[in-house]
């Protein structure tokens, strides 16, 4: 849990840092950047990774990636897109949409 801009706010696994100082991150597809803070950034990044970790693992099995087998990994990957929709919405749209 942490708190920021008056609210407490509950993240979807652990992160590295629960700093509140505004990061920049861009759009992998887009190049389209935005600034949010640090523990929303690390959010995203280990989205992001478990993402492309699972895809990968997905492929090296030769399954459909969000309906093999590693459905745990897919999870956390949900889980940080749903917490994302739900406290930085406006960064979704930019960083994940």
């Amino acid at each position: 849990m942490i708190e920021y801009n008056g609210k407490k706010i509950k993240l979807p696994f652990v992160v590295k840092s629960h700093s509140t100082a505004m990061v920049e991150r861009s759009n992998r597809f887009s190049g389209e950047s935005i600034k949010l803070p640090g523990f929303a950034a690390c959010v995203y990044d280990y989205t992001m990774y478990m993402t492309e970790l699972t895809e990968a693992k997905d492929i090296l099995t030769k399954q459909t990636p969000g309906f093999s087998d590693n459905q745990d990994d897919w999870q956390i990957v949900r889980n940080g897109l749903n917490w994302f929709r739900q406290y930085f919405a406006k960064e979704y749209m930019v960083l994940l949409d």
